[in-house]
């Protein structure tokens, strides 16, 4: 994966080139695509560190790139930040079922999207220094590598679902609230639009952990927590 280079993907040639001078003003290395199929193709060619995909798209619509792309071996843990003027529920949950890692709607503030991307890409380096592995009720997490077994077997999570379980599992038995949970998974530049957003995610995980996914408590009320 190339470090700092981000993919845009959007039919709009004005929304391309907003975003495009701005991250290049950061210093990023920025590469455009107008279509699903062409955001592939050039995903699987240049290995992008981050994506920022619209949802509206001309061919595969955005859901369906994004779905194709977390089944890829190549792509499928670059991160990706669905950019839609749809703001529906609806829309939100289908991308964060496929796999996504955060949203923006149009209109949108550039600095915002920046401070999404520098977010998304900060938590990942951070993991470079950070030496810990978490032992707990035949989980192992591997903080350095990104990596969670479970009763020996590997689980492929996505950005997201592996910084909520980090967070879970390394205070066992506390409870965190939907914000909290929201905060430490993307960033204090994050926001939520429902609740319904962190549910899902929690729901993706524990299929993913399958039996593992009973020590993911739910909190009525209050939120969630780790508890063996």
């Amino acid at each position: 994966m190339h470090e700092n280079r981000i993919l845009i993907v959007d039919d709009e040639e004005d929304i391309t080139d907003l975003i495009c001078y701005n991250l290049e003003q950061e210093c990023y290395d920025v590469i455009i695509a107008q279509k699903g199929e062409e955001c592939i193709e050039k995903a699987l060619k240049y290995t992008p560190s981050l994506i920022v995909l619209d949802l509206m798209l001309p061919g595969i619509n955005g859901l369906e790139t994004c779905k194709k792309l977390k089944q890829e071996n190549k792509t499928k843990n670059i991160p990706i930040i669905m950019l839609t003027a749809k703001s529906e529920e609806s829309d939100i949950i289908t991308g964060l079922e496929l796999g996504a890692d955060d949203y923006i709607t149009k209109p949108f503030n550039p600095k915002i999207l920046i401070a999404r991307i520098k977010t998304i890409l900060r938590r990942a380096k951070k993991t470079d220094t950070d030496k810990e592995i978490i032992h707990l009720a035949g989980f192992i997490v591997n903080i350095t590598g990104r990596e969670i077994f479970y009763l020996e077997r590997s689980i492929k999570v996505t950005f997201s679902e592996f910084e909520i379980l980090k967070l879970l599992i390394s205070n066992p038995g506390r409870v965190y609230s939907r914000l909290q949970i929201m905060q430490s998974a993307r960033g204090d530049e994050s926001y939520i639009v429902t609740e319904r957003a962190i549910d899902v995610q929690i729901v993706n995980l524990r299929k993913k952990l399958k039996d593992g996914g009973k020590f993911i408590k739910t909190v009525r009320g209050a939120g969630y927590k780790f508890q063996e």
